[in-house]
């Protein structure tokens, strides 16, 4: 590997780990290029470790390992996982209906695309609504990407998303890793979810099924994303994601279509099980 590629290899890392490359599809996109650059079992086990809750990069390159032509599988990889997000945005956006109130949480490439598909595609008339989402402000990103396809947002602080949600007619958020019973996505999703619950707003996660896993790793960041404080009696706790019980939400929209949560768990071990048996016949 020659010093380029070298540097190329970890420029890609750094930006997953920054989260200037964020999202679990994106992340697992540029993890898959980046192991292709350096296709060993040690770089492969470094990029895992950047972000270490994104079972979608660590189950593809578990493929890409055990391949024979790992460029042939990578690219593969690479077009199921586009066919996948196209379904969903399809599958996703039959949920939306004229004059709904949506709200969203983070920044979800899936949710993204089920909301602009209805608007393009459908021409459905909605208003969106989402917070900040703290520290990295996550939230901004979905309100401005939204805005530029002339979609209406309205955009809260985080304390306020009880306010928000009473308002809304569909819960629509991603997933960073699904397991047989919950799903981990951004910090906060958890507590949202019941809120809707509460307010009986319909709530689904939107993703594909290669983020599934049999257990995950909550990743913690560092403190000064959210306070750089440098008083030795005070701490941060700043936990990218937590867990929500998939037995709250109303179902989960991947790429077998709008499922109940335990039909998506079934199907999805299924299609991961086959996908690691047989990965000859994939590559």
């Amino acid at each position: 590997m020659g010093i380029k590629e070298d540097a190329h290899f970890d420029k890609i890392l750094r930006d997953i780990k920054s989260v200037k490359i964020q999202g679990a599809e994106n992340v697992a996109k540029a993890g898959i290029k980046a192991f292709l650059l350096k296709p060993t079992a040690k770089s492969a086990k470094k990029i895992a470790s950047v972000r270490p809750t994104e079972p979608l990069l660590q189950n593809s390159l578990k493929i890409l390992l055990n391949s024979k032509n790992m460029k042939l599988t990578a690219n593969k990889i690479l077009r199921e996982i586009e066919k996948s997000h196209e379904r969903i945005s399809k599958k996703g956006a039959t949920l939306i209906k004229n004059g709904m109130n949506i709200y969203t949480h983070c920044h979800s490439s899936s949710v993204v695309d089920i909301i602009k598909y209805a608007k393009k595609k459908q021409k459905k008339n909605f208003v969106v609504y989402t917070t900040e989402v703290e520290p990295l402000l996550q939230g901004r990103m979905t309100a401005k990407e939204l805005a530029s396809m002339g979609i209406n947002v309205i955009i809260f602080p985080d304390l306020s998303a009880g306010m928000a949600l009473k308002k809304c007619d569909l819960f629509l958020f991603g997933a960073d890793a699904y397991t047989k019973k919950y799903v981990v996505n951004k910090i906060g999703t958890s507590t949202l979810v019941k809120i809707s619950e509460h307010y009986k707003v319909p709530r689904y996660s939107c993703g594909v099924s290669m983020k599934f896993t049999k257990k995950v790793k909550i990743e913690k960041r560092g403190g000064k994303e959210v306070w750089d404080e440098r008083d030795k009696n005070i701490s941060v706790e700043n936990y990218a994601f937590d867990k929500t019980r998939l037995v709250w939400l109303t179902g989960i929209i991947s790429e077998f279509g709008i499922l109940k949560p335990k039909d998506f768990v079934r199907k999805a071990r299924e299609n991961l099980k086959e996908k690691l048996c047989n990965i000859k016949n994939f590559s």
